[in-house]
């Protein structure tokens, strides 16, 4: 041992660490063993860790097994680990053990050392508090780090991405309220349709984002059931039946919303069906952004050569080379983000497939990719709102066309037929005449007929009964 490291023990024997840590012998195996990338835990899910060891520490006090002091350090150490303080001292890589061993002894670790400093006892005194006997009491890594995995999602959902969301299913309402008097051509196949409001286009941004709402709700739904109780396999060895219950009240409120322990501990262990089913969501909501992000893009393209039916906020110069080029940038971010969490799906549905017998095996990974794609959707999100949706403006060119669509004709339909409307539009198309014009010079309408059936804001609802 030398001025700069300690000697902590554990099961396997002494072990030396860095004189300023408040990890131990086990965090320093796993900190040797695992030297294979700088990803680390998220500080929600640091939080969770925190959030879970002080209402399990409260509950043993509550129910005497845990002296009071003991119990009231270890609850203090706890709540520091869940507001940050110690955050430097959980150094385990994300890709370790498969059960997140690693991480759930880092916790305990830390949280002994620090109670033991508390109660005036020196680091690594595993007589005063003991990271297993005293602060795991009653749990287990393959419990608690499931259930770390949801309380994290389900704080970061809440706190971050559920207000993003609705945030910008607001503003593209407002939107879509402002444009709502604006024409324009709408287009299927990329090729001219039928006239479209451009606040009827977004509205269905709008209700894309109603929709994730809705959606994310059935995932909060989903993740409020954990897996706390099972301990080892499931089965519940070393912990009361009521404990899981008793910490899962306790937890609850400091969460900001319900947790309760699940019906079936075995499926909850052995399977990261709710993890999967909640990076589904996600990947559907990064797809619905994708969407509007491309159309905003697209509507949006030019100024000249390009459809330019709306005016992105200029927010950087677009090019090292050409002089006043601008590019929407805040759009193409939010792609990205969409492509980054659609890849993270990948990862979790592959780590959701390693649920071998009673334990699933890739959890930390599958952790790292949720918590990403929930606080990259939220960040995202939110910044495209504050700098591209607020501050688009409609142009004149979408109006200035839709006499020109061909597609008009389907208005003619009912009057005239298929096959004629048709013969007017392939005219049209061929000698550059508007469909009116050859209508009214090949069919029988009157001009209020022709204005009443080629009106385009008519055109952007259905008869009226």
């Amino acid at each position: 041992m030398s001025e700069s490291t300690r000697v902590e023990r554990d099961s396997m024997g002494e072990m030396s660490v860095p004189a300023q840590a408040y990890y131990g012998a086990s965090t320093q195996r796993a900190v040797l063993n695992f030297p294979v990338s700088d990803l680390r835990f998220s500080r929600s899910f640091i939080r969770a860790l925190g959030l879970i060891k002080y209402c399990c520490a409260s509950v043993n006090k509550d129910i005497g097994a845990l002296n009071v002091k003991t119990a009231d350090a270890i609850m203090q150490a706890s709540l520091e680990v869940e507001g940050g303080a110690l955050d430097d001292h959980f150094p385990v890589d994300i890709f370790q053990t498969g059960s997140g061993t690693s991480t759930n002894m880092n916790a305990n670790e830390v949280i002994a050392n620090r109670a033991i400093e508390i109660l005036g006892g020196q680091r690594g005194d595993r007589g005063l508090v003991h990271p297993n006997d005293d602060v795991n009491k009653g749990v287990s890594s393959n419990d608690v780090i499931p259930t770390a995995i949801h309380v994290a999602a389900l704080i970061d959902i809440t706190t971050r991405l559920k207000p993003a969301l609705i945030q910008l299913a607001e503003l593209l309402k407002v939107k879509a309220d402002e444009f709502m008097p604006v024409i324009k051509t709408g287009r299927t196949h990329l090729q001219d349709a039928t006239p479209i409001r451009l606040g009827q286009e977004f509205l269905g941004y709008a209700g894309q984002m109603e929709r994730a709402l809705e959606r994310l709700d059935y995932a909060r739904s989903r993740l409020a059931q954990v897996a706390l109780g099972g301990t080892a396999v499931g089965t519940g060895i070393n912990t009361t039946v009521s404990f899981a219950g008793k910490v899962l009240a306790k937890l609850s409120p400091l969460v900001g919303c319900e947790v309760r322990e699940t019906t079936n501990h075995f499926q909850a262990q052995s399977t990261l069906d709710e993890i999967v089913d909640t990076s589904g969501v996600l990947k559907t909501i990064a797809i619905s952004l994708m969407k509007i992000g491309n159309d905003i893009r697209w509507l949006g393209s030019g100024p000249r050569a390009g459809i330019g039916e709306i005016m992105l906020p200029e927010v950087q110069p677009g090019s090292s080379i050409m002089p006043g080029k601008v590019n929407p940038v805040i759009a193409e971010s939010l792609c990205m983000v969409s492509a980054q969490v659609i890849g993270n799906d990948c990862t979790i549905a592959i780590a959701g497939q390693s649920g071998n017998f009673e334990l699933n095996v890739m959890m930390p990974v599958a952790a790292y990719n949720l918590l990403q794609s929930i606080n990259l959707l939220a960040s995202a999100t939110a910044n495209f709102s504050k700098q591209c949706i607020v501050g688009i403006k409609a142009t004149d060119r979408g109006p200035q066309v839709v006499e020109q669509g061909l597609a008009l004709c389907t208005a003619l339909v009912p009057v005239l037929g298929y096959d004629v409307a048709a013969n007017i539009s392939k005219e049209a198309y061929k000698t550059g005449k508007t469909v009116r014009d050859v209508a009214r010079a090949t069919s029988n309408l009157s001009e209020d007929e022709l204005n009443r059936h080629l009106d385009p804001f008519k055109m952007t609802e259905p008869y009226r009964e």
